[in-house]
């Protein structure tokens, strides 16, 4: 039985995942060998588990989330040139440098990477018009979407103050 408490008995090899390409190949990106090996890619058993769990608690039964699963849900739009922007809105969100984080594209894709590591790279974790990624701990107390229509959704029921920046801009959800 998968659960939270083993589920890094489910790591595999990088070489076995299959969006490995995005951290591993020029003509996307090459990450250091440090960063690297605090990628940890789940297999299919863990990759549904995780799945699963957000299922089962319905987190996205409304797009983004919920309606009244999170206190607040502050949002972000990824556009040409705003890098150094999504990359301060991901780290003002206020979670540890070093907490590792759960990441599900799809039943069968999930990796654990540590918060740093996804806001230095959301880029390569994230590809826009192609990926829906959810990005949760397990207590569920916070989480992120990144949705495939280049937008970024933070729901957290912590004292949480939403951001100004992308105030103008309007949003599917």
């Amino acid at each position: 039985m998968i659960g939270f408490e083993n589920i890094k008995e489910r790591i595999i090899d990088l070489d076995e995942f299959a969006l490995k390409w995005r951290f591993t190949e020029s003509e996307y990106n090459i990450l250091p060998d440090e960063h690297l090996k605090q990628l940890y890619p789940l297999d299919k058993l863990a990759s549904k588990f995780l799945w699963d769990f957000t299922m089962d608690t319905n987190l996205h039964a409304d797009t983004p989330f919920k309606k009244g699963f999170f206190n607040s849900v502050d949002k972000a739009k990824i556009a040409e040139g705003n890098g150094k922007e999504i990359k301060k809105w991901l780290y003002k969100r206020g979670l540890p440098f070093k907490k590792e984080v759960f990441l599900s594209w799809q039943p069968d894709l999930a990796m654990i990477v540590p918060w740093k590591l996804l806001i230095k790279y959301f880029d390569d974790f994230y590809y826009g018009s192609s990926d829906d990624l959810s990005v949760f701990d397990m207590s569920l107390n916070w989480a992120l979407l990144f949705y495939h229509e280049d937008e970024i959704y933070f729901g957290s029921n912590e004292k949480f103050n939403p951001l100004t920046e992308f105030n103008d801009i309007d949003f599917i959800w």
